[in-house]
């Protein structure tokens, strides 16, 4: 069975040599882009067009048309390639339409040598775009995927370039045009059997609301698609094809204007970075494996492990969402249409499509859960795998790393600051791991949160023990001396909560209290902060005074806005803005209802902070789909002594260091 893909949709991919085609009423452009695992395509000779149309295992069309075949041999594609992007454009010729909007709906689908349909996806909701990147097929954990994207942009193929890091995209686009100008008089239409056969195929998944039925049947994902990090590179083996697939690949390839080169000539396969070559096996995917992501090292791929994992369950959840909001519209619209019937409205007949109409919403519903229930068991099996293998940096503190810790010679490249999960997936966490150096501020919102079951007392203390978590981290994912916390805490009231800091000794000062207190330390970090900007304006980073501490200060500022003039209020500004920059970092513990009555000066202030809540909180936005995720901090387990262990180790290699 086809799979109706909507936007943002994924779909594992189990050929290796498809056909990508397109479908218009009108003639558009068709055109690939190859890029690396940022997404970003380095060059021109990077772009397949019709003044360039053939690359390492690719080919499109020579002209504008209303259908394109585009060949692809996944093997063929050269290593460095992770994403191939599929877009389409307007032509810009008299009487043209100006945009996809005036114009039916494109389809794209991915195809077998033999015709057979893998996905579809159908491009609904266009409106002044000019260019479109349809699809991009993009390699996972040594499999290829396909995903429906939908982009448009307005200003055509320039603005498309451009924002794939094409450089000189305008001459490019340019050169595009002119080719396509030159091919127009070989323009052809859909051919017709082609398109009989796409609406039976639609027809057959959804019956008369090809949308809808994109949103139910969702991608039919094996586990190891949808439970992996970001692109990866070249792994498993490549395909071997019989005489009858070599038959068919020479049949597709000349219907789409001359034969495709298969053979890649001295390519040199490379092994899975994190295991020994292996296939797929028919009956189900590889067992997930810690570190099976790009990357230089394992912590490099650790990382870009759980976030493909995030956006794994993003895109799984968005396809359920989808699925379950077109169930409740065909319900409403049968049940609109049984009702408007006079002779259906009452007795059994009635009662009979009411019923039905029920039925069906139920059981596409619980297609949509079964394949959500399926990632997501793969993602929590992988999720089992990756996080004992997390290093302490990335990983929860009843992780058994911790028992085994030794202060850092190098800081590590992120940090955990929690755990992301769904309503529909409560159990399955993602850790939340942000880049280093802190490129934000924190806030810890002590204020009330809705459904916390905490009152008022309950969450400030939760907040600073939250806040004090945090610094800890940080103090021992960093190498001795390379990181400081200082503490603001006017009027004292987060004494107990911060023991763990001051018994320690991993603090460089006791707590400032008072309104001099506060004074005292914002000026000499606001100092510090004018000090190294001075010089690296002057081109002299290292004329430093002498004396000056050049380690990463963490500012821990708690009760705010207790105890803070309008001058110190500035100065906190300062310091949220231009204090990462100079190595001065802060960790805002505060409830904004208390600063409300500094109005809007303080803005700016929350807005350059990233807010985290001491209890569960489904605040935070995913940038691709929308989804609210729940943040839940990373707190210490009830009794362990792990947290003052760890903090005696790093105050001691401190005092060594001096």
């Amino acid at each position: 069975m086809v799979a109706e893909l909507v936007r943002g949709q994924n779909h594992p991919l189990s050929r290796n040599r498809i056909e990508i085609r397109i479908s218009a009423d009108v003639p558009v452009v068709a055109g690939a882009t190859l890029a690396d695992e940022s997404g970003r395509v380095r060059g021109a000779d990077r772009v397949a067009h019709p003044g360039a149309p053939r690359l390492p295992g690719l080919e499109v069309s020579r002209q504008a048309a209303a259908g394109h075949r585009i060949a692809v041999d996944l093997d063929a594609l050269p290593e460095a390639v992770h994403r191939l992007g599929v877009l389409i454009a307007l032509p810009a010729t008299p009487g043209g339409p100006p945009r996809f909007g005036a114009v039916p709906a494109p389809r794209a689908s991915v195809t077998g040598l033999d015709g057979t349909e893998i996905a579809a996806y159908t491009l609904v909701g266009l409106d002044a775009e000019s260019a479109v990147v349809v699809l991009e097929v993009y390699r996972r954990q040594g499999a290829w995927k396909v995903r429906a994207v939908g982009q448009g942009y307005a200003d055509g193929l320039t603005a498309l370039l451009t924002d794939h890091g094409v450089p000189q995209a305008a001459e490019l686009a340019r050169e595009i045009e002119e080719a396509v100008a030159q091919g127009m008089t070989r323009s052809i239409p859909v051919p017709s059997a082609d398109a009989d056969r796409s609406r039976h195929t639609a027809a057959s998944v959804a019956g008369p609301d090809l949308p809808g039925a994109a949103s139910v049947a969702g991608p039919d994902l094996p586990g190891a698609a949808s439970v992996t990090g970001p692109d990866l590179s070249d792994g498993a083996g490549g395909s071997s094809y019989d005489s009858q697939a070599s038959g068919a690949a020479e049949a597709a390839t000349s219907s789409a204007g001359g034969a495709i080169d298969y053979t890649h000539p001295g390519r040199r396969r490379a092994p899975r970075l994190a295991a020994p070559v292996a296939s797929v096996p028919a009956d189900g995917p590889a067992p997930p494996v810690a570190g099976d992501a790009v990357g230089w090292s394992l912590e490099e791929r650790l990382y870009n492990q759980v976030w493909g994992m995030f956006e794994d369950l993003a895109r799984a959840t968005a396809a359920y969402r989808s699925a379950v909001d077109f169930a409740e519209s065909r319900l409403e619209r049968e049940l609109d249409q049984a009702l408007s019937d006079p002779r259906s409205r009452l007795g059994s007949v009635g009662d009979a499509a009411r019923e039905a109409a029920r039925a069906r919403q139920e059981e596409l519903v619980g297609q949509a859960r079964a394949v959500l229930d399926r990632d997501v068991a793969q993602l929590t099996a992988e999720s089992e795998v990756v996080e004992p293998a997390l290093p302490p940096a990335y990983a929860r503190w009843d992780n058994p790393v911790w028992h085994g810790y030794r202060v850092p010679l190098q800081p590590p490249m992120a940090v955990r600051l929690g755990d992301l999960h769904l309503p529909e997936s409560p159990a399955l966490r993602i850790p939340l791991l942000v880049r280093l150096p802190l490129e934000r501020g924190l806030w810890i919102d002590s204020g009330s949160h809705d459904g916390s079951g905490a009152d008022t007392g309950e969450l400030r203390h939760l907040a600073v023990e939250t806040a004090v978590v945090l610094a800890a981290r940080l103090l021992a994912v960093h190498p001795a001396g390379e990181f400081a916390v200082q503490v603001i805490d006017p009027a004292g009231s987060g004494t107990s909560a911060l023991a763990p800091l001051t018994g320690t000794g991993a603090l460089t000062a006791p707590p400032a209290r008072g309104a001099a207190g506060v004074a005292d330390t914002l000026g000499r970090l606001t100092e510090r902060v004018d000090l190294v900007q001075m010089a690296v304006r002057g081109g002299v980073p290292d004329a430093l005074p002498p004396g000056l501490d050049t380690s990463r200060q963490l500012l821990i500022v708690h009760d705010f806005p207790h105890g803070f003039d309008d001058r110190a209020v500035n100065q906190l500004r300062y310091l949220a803005d231009e204090g990462p920059d100079a190595g001065v970092h802060l960790l805002l513990v505060a409830d904004r209802e208390e600063a409300t009555a500094y109005g809007p000066l303080l803005d700016p202030l929350w807005r350059s902070l990233m807010r985290l809540t001491p209890a569960p909180d489904d605040h935070l936005a995913d940038p691709w789909v929308g989804h609210a995720w729940t943040y839940e901090p990373c707190l210490v387990p009830v009794g362990s002594q792990v947290l003052p262990q760890v903090l005696t180790q790093v105050a001691t290699a401190r005092t060594k260091r001096m």
